[in-house]
């Protein structure tokens, strides 16, 4: 089947209620998940091929996949392009103020002169 013809595989969403700490935890354990996670704190949404990152396509993409898995982040297609916001309301709603407590922290270490 030609490329152009090739349907891309739906992506899975769980429900507020579904999202589980340990996954939210284990997809923000990543420095590459934590900056396309910080990115999204300050720009809502984004296509996927913008985030400030190095590494291969198909290791972002894996990191999109855990973190949308996760139900950190929504991902929609629009035409060829896939955009990503933060899930931050529904993360909030099943485990308030975890979130904001995980990027504090990493971003304490980051700059441990901030302290």
């Amino acid at each position: 089947m030609p490329r152009s013809q090739r349907r891309r595989a739906t992506l899975v969403h769980p429900e507020t209620g579904e999202i589980d700490l340990l996954d939210v935890l284990h997809a923000l354990s990543d420095p590459t998940r934590m900056t396309i996670v910080r990115t999204l704190r300050a720009d809502p949404e984004r296509a996927c091929g913008t985030f400030p990152v190095d590494v291969a396509p198909s290791t972002l993409t894996h990191h999109f996949r855990v973190l949308r898995e996760a139900g950190v982040i929504r991902q929609r297609e629009d035409g060829n392009r896939r955009w990503t916001t933060l899930r931050l309301g529904d993360l909030d709603a099943r485990f308030p103020g975890v979130l904001d407590a995980v990027v504090t922290a990493y971003e304490r270490d980051l700059d441990p002169a901030s302290v």
